[in-house]
């Protein structure tokens, strides 16, 4: 026989709305990271990394 742990008096919160916004976030690094000179930092130069980083992401703001 299990015995089955008693349930939580209160329940945690969890606001649906913060937690969509957060998840496009993070989708969107996610995608970001495929592209393989933003995920390992290739460009070792701030101002190229942006670069990059700017062209990766309009990219893939095209392709949506």
């Amino acid at each position: 026989m299990r015995i089955v742990p008693a349930r939580r008096e209160r329940p945690c919160g969890f606001a649906r709305s913060i937690y969509r916004r957060r998840n496009v976030v993070e989708r969107r690094f996610h995608r970001l990271k495929q592209w393989r000179g933003i995920a390992i930092r290739y460009e070792k130069q701030p101002g190229r990394y942006l670069a990059a980083l700017t062209l990766a992401s309009t990219l893939i703001w095209l392709d949506t």
